[in-house]
């Protein structure tokens, strides 16, 4: 797969040598699709056990009847994809990307945990409050969350190597250094 290089900088622990990070985008994205199954598996196993064990109705049901659990499940098999998408991104250009992948993975999160309360996200059947579906959506949601932020940030460490640059030829290469 094709990787990217950033910019130099200097590293390595050695003075005077040069280090460039390398971005294996192939590695990254095969770690997305397999943290999006993961997620997928997390939402449907939270939704087995908490119908199955509990006898909970989840998702929320709401008025109008609210999403299904097939939907539930590729909601965030697509939130695991956009966060790749995001984390990819970052990579390549944010300065310090793992530090701005985690604020912006446990700001989602709490939001997701969140919405399950707001009678205007997901409300509730017949305005009847129905708080065992709302708190298991919500830990089904945080587990989901925690799932995606640690196994990206794995992921994206172990996508990322340094390299050592060889010296650019030129007659002013050591006033460069």
């Amino acid at each position: 797969m094709t990787t990217s290089i950033y910019p130099r900088d200097r590293g390595g622990g050695q003075p005077g040598s040069r280090t460039a990070l390398r971005l294996n985008a192939g590695r990254l994205w095969a770690g997305g699709l397999a943290t999006s199954v993961i997620a997928g598996l997390v939402v449907l196993v939270g939704i087995l056990v908490a119908k199955g064990v509990f006898g909970v109705a989840v998702p929320v049901p709401t008025v109008t009847g609210g999403m299904s659990a097939v939907t539930y499940v590729l909601i965030a098999v697509g939130a695991a994809l956009a966060a790749t998408l995001l984390l990819y991104v970052l990579l390549l250009g944010a300065p310090r990307p793992l530090a701005f992948f985690t604020w912006i993975v446990v700001l989602a999160t709490i939001v997701t945990v969140l919405a399950p309360f707001s009678n205007s996200i997901l409300g509730s059947a017949a305005h009847v409050p129905l708080l065992d579906s709302k708190i298991s959506v919500a830990i089904i949601n945080l587990v989901a969350g925690v799932a995606i932020g640690t196994l990206l940030t794995g992921v994206a460490r172990s996508s990322v190597t340094r390299v050592p640059v060889l010296p650019e030829p030129g007659p002013y290469r050591d006033l460069a250094d």
